[in-house]
């Protein structure tokens, strides 16, 4: 297969092209101006893309977009929602115009698109918008892709839960603390956080792309769990204490994104990937840190 890629030089994408290239598939990058490196142009900011380039192939996985992670500016809002809707905008309505379309759009996503929901509520892809910043964002996210939908291509939204690797976010900020021995729950610790490892985000990916499935698809490992348990299983694979815990008030500081991101949660089930046959290569917890601590995956 003939496979183009926006958001390849990032953790992800750099693994799901590995993986496509060692099956046999070809990966054509869709790289920005001045990005290093051959491939497809395209600059969203101003609405200039390589046509040419995408015609004839087979699918489009698309993984760019800004940051999530940091201090909630109304300037850097903008450019999380901006960077999202324009992007997946701008690929959509080119690829419905093609002559020779791909047959698969695969425009990633997140479950925040639930919001924070009760510990006690499995959530899978049946589940209506929750609210906040960031269900909005993956609302307008998603919808910028009907373009492509509207033309007949098979449109998928792999909504991402936490992912699980050395070069993620969240354990390049936990790993030194617990390290230290200064690692706790966050908050009430009682907010369930959908993880799933960098090796299950590339699996799943990889069979969007092949198995017959459409609309939104929850890529998070089985067995999501507490922040207090993420933190007892995380510092126990470490050999580490965590006694210590952090207040909301003090976590709150940090603005909109502590409350959407470490003190929200939500019990996020991925139905259609196990009815569709996905074998999870990390359904557990334990086994999956084990796993990125070992340097198997993510490293």
């Amino acid at each position: 297969m003939k496979v183009a890629i926006t958001g390849s030089s990032g953790m992800i994408g750099s693994a799901v092209s590995r993986a496509l290239r060692a099956r046999g598939d070809e990966v054509l990058r869709i790289l920005r101006p001045g990005s290093r490196g051959e491939g497809i142009f395209w600059d969203p900011g101003t609405g200039q893309i390589d046509r040419a380039g995408l015609d004839g192939t087979d699918a489009v996985i698309h993984l760019a977009g800004e940051s999530i992670a940091a201090l909630w500016t109304p300037a850097r809002k903008r450019r999380i929602l901006e960077s999202r809707v324009q992007g997946t905008s701008l690929l959509a309505t080119t690829l419905a115009s093609l002559p020779s379309p791909p047959a698969v759009l695969v425009s990633v996503s997140g479950i925040n698109y639930y919001g924070n929901r009760p510990a006690g509520e499995p959530i899978d892809e049946s589940a209506g918008k929750g609210t906040g910043f960031l269900a909005d964002v993956v609302d307008q996210w998603e919808q910028a892709a009907s373009p492509a939908r509207q033309a007949g291509i098979r449109v998928v939204y792999p909504r991402f839960g936490l992912v699980l690797a050395r070069e993620s976010l969240a354990l390049k900020l936990a790993l030194p603390v617990f390290y230290a021995g200064l690692g706790g729950k966050l908050g009430s610790g009682r907010q369930i956080w959908s993880w799933v490892s960098v090796e299950d985000v590339v699996g799943s990916v990889l069979f969007l792309i092949d198995i017959f499935l459409q609309g939104p698809v929850n890529v998070v490992a089985p067995n999501p769990v507490s922040n207090a348990e993420f933190t007892r299983v995380l510092a126990d694979v470490m050999h580490r204490p965590a006694f210590i815990s952090v207040p909301e008030f003090a976590l709150r500081l940090g603005g909109d994104v502590v409350d959407e991101l470490i003190l929200a949660g939500a019990r996020v089930v991925p139905r259609k990937l196990l009815e569709s046959g996905y074998r999870f290569r990390h359904p557990d917890l334990r086994p999956a840190l084990q796993a990125v601590l070992a340097g198997e995956v993510g490293s």
